[in-house]
């Protein structure tokens, strides 16, 4: 099931928020806050928001495009006409001048904290001015580059994944972050829109497939969208069509499936601690390689809530299963590491945020560059004991 977000009581925090083993959605209340995690806007890091510094060595720059499939009428809102998406890109660029990149827009960041029981006690304007290493609009590298296409947990903004986009773009990857319409707590439009989550009113009757589906086709429509060239220009020339990958965060990491299934133009796939939710799980993706990183807890084998079992099964090319110990659902976003920075401890979570931020970043990274680029990793076949917190399952 997906728990739809509500309200959560005002001393809920965003770092409790954090440990939720599903989807995305906000948990309930907590019955009790622990002692450690303090309210106080006093806690708050007196420097601000800073996500991670990419580790690459290209600058990053950053393009934002509204796109619309005239093709497609919107599946939760019929009555909105053609499908719309927004899309965050960030890609290699030449050189790191030009205004930094914001991370969301005070709308976005309102509505997630009011979604996470902040509202009133982490300022939107804080979330929002997050500092960026992105360039807004800077000029991409020569050359051309694999694309990654990356799918955020459910209710879940696109910006919850922006330092593994950007990380990414720094090693030499066109990344473009989709934002799936009215399923997020909030999504700002060119003209002052902002649409908010009408599938998480839709989805108990529809059901977790539906959102898989239509997200499989959101996908496939940006890869058509940023592979013609009369459409994103400079950027396009940036793409190598022929090496294209897809990964995802929670409901996201069921995308990145379903969209290998669906469009064989994907070479590989990633799934960061999401159930599939398709049956049968991770079917059709043929011998192409897929990756499955989550935390031990929710993902281990045997897990009663997991279906990664079943996907193993089915999985007939390169595949890895991979469990965090220590780890949250949430450890492979923005998240614990913003929750950090605002002095907020998550005690149900012993994994640090940066210790989760860098699991994340290497192996994802290590993924594409073995199938994207086809350069060696040992961090993959098991000669690198870099993270002996990451265990390998073979079940």
């Amino acid at each position: 099931m997906i728990t739809r977000p509500r309200r959560a009581a005002p001393a809920t925090l965003l770092a409790l928020a954090l440990s939720v083993p599903l989807l995305g959605a906000a948990p309930a209340a907590p019955a009790a806050v622990a002692a450690d995690v303090r309210t106080s806007p006093r806690s708050f890091h007196p420097d601000g928001l800073e996500l991670p510094y990419p580790t690459g060595p290209y600058p990053v720059g950053r393009r934002t495009l509204h796109l619309v499939d005239r093709h497609r009428t919107d599946p939760w809102v019929p009555a909105a006409g053609d499908r719309e998406l927004m899309v965050s890109v960030s890609y290699p660029s030449r050189r790191a001048g030009g205004p930094r990149a914001a991370y969301m827009t005070t709308d976005e960041a309102r509505l997630l904290l009011e979604a996470r029981g902040l509202g009133g006690i982490v300022p939107a304007e804080t979330m929002s001015g997050a500092r960026t290493h992105a360039r807004e609009g800077a000029l991409p590298a020569a050359g051309r580059f694999p694309l990654v296409l990356l799918s955020p947990g459910f209710s879940m903004p696109r910006a919850t994944l922006t330092s593994l986009a950007d990380d990414l773009a720094s090693r030499g990857y066109v990344v473009a972050l989709v934002d799936h319409t009215y399923e997020s707590v909030g999504t700002a439009f060119p003209g002052g829109r902002v649409l908010t989550c009408a599938a998480c009113e839709q989805v108990g009757t529809a059901g977790e497939a539906s959102v898989v589906r239509c997200r499989a086709e959101d996908m496939s429509f940006v890869i058509d969208e940023l592979t013609g060239r009369r459409r994103t220009g400079a950027l396009s020339r940036a793409i190598d069509p022929d090496r294209i990958g897809v990964a995802g965060h929670s409901i996201g990491g069921a995308t990145a499936a379903a969209t290998m299934a669906a469009d064989h133009r994907v070479r590989a796939g990633a799934d960061l601690d999401g159930n599939f939710f398709l049956s049968p799980a991770a079917a059709g993706l043929g011998r192409r390689p897929f990756m499955m990183l989550g935390s031990e807890s929710t993902h281990g084998p045997g897990s009663a809530v997991s279906d990664w079992s079943e996907a193993w099964r089915h999985l007939d090319g390169w595949k890895r299963w991979l469990t965090v110990t220590g780890a949250g659902h949430f450890s492979f976003t923005d998240l614990p590491h913003l929750a950090d920075r605002l002095g907020l401890a998550d005690p149900a979570v012993p994994l640090s945020a940066e210790r989760g931020w860098r699991i994340t970043r290497d192996y994802v990274a290590a993924f594409f560059d073995l199938h994207l680029r086809g350069l060696p990793q040992p961090l993959l076949d098991g000669s690198a004991n870099t993270y002996p917190d990451v265990v390998s399952r073979q079940p």
